[in-house]
């Protein structure tokens, strides 16, 4: 092995990075008969990456990441009276389904309603949190709102499935075959 270059971890001199970039030696005066033309252009440092943090996505999935999360907060605004009038709610409902008998647990349709809200609102903070961290790296977010959506009404459904199914006409109406 040859000792005259550095070893890795050592330091190379000015006069070595030199000459390995291709430059003259320190102190050499280019000759006259050197035009800047036939120098060769001086190596430029490779840019280094953009610091974590701050790198730049994608601008389609940076817009439509935005636009979905846009759309999840209307949808979560527009379903917060809804839910905290859930035994309207359910009771429309009912009648829609042709159900008979008026929807009459209305306490358990006030507690889970508000339980339906908060769930609505942590799952949407908790997808507008992961879109943006997957954004300020740079990665692939449009998915996010999407699974967040799906994952956040599952749950808010399961919510309003408690006070509907324990409503004594809504599961008569399940236990009772259809008239024919």
């Amino acid at each position: 092995m040859s000792t005259d270059r550095p070893q890795y971890g050592e330091y190379a001199t000015p006069e070595e990075q030199r000459a390995r970039a291709g430059l003259p030696p320190l102190g050499a005066e280019p000759a006259a008969s050197d035009s800047p033309a036939s120098v060769p252009p001086a190596p430029t440092a490779p840019t280094a990456p953009p610091a974590a943090g701050i790198a730049r996505a994608n601008p389609v999935n940076r817009v439509v990441t935005i636009a979905l999360l846009a759309i999840g907060l209307i949808n979560v605004f527009s379903s917060i009276p809804g839910f905290l009038d859930l035994s309207t709610t359910l009771g429309l409902s009912m009648e829609m389904l042709g159900v008979e008998g008026d929807f009459s647990n209305f306490a358990s349709a006030r507690t889970w309603g508000v339980i339906a809200v908060a769930v609505m609102l942590a799952g949407y903070a908790a997808t507008v949190w992961l879109a943006f961290r997957r954004l300020a790296r740079g990665a692939s977010a449009w998915w996010v709102p999407l699974a967040g959506f799906v994952v956040t009404m599952l749950l808010v459904s399961v919510c309003v499935s408690v006070p509907m199914m324990g409503d004594p006409a809504f599961t008569q109406s399940l236990l009772t075959p259809p008239a024919g």
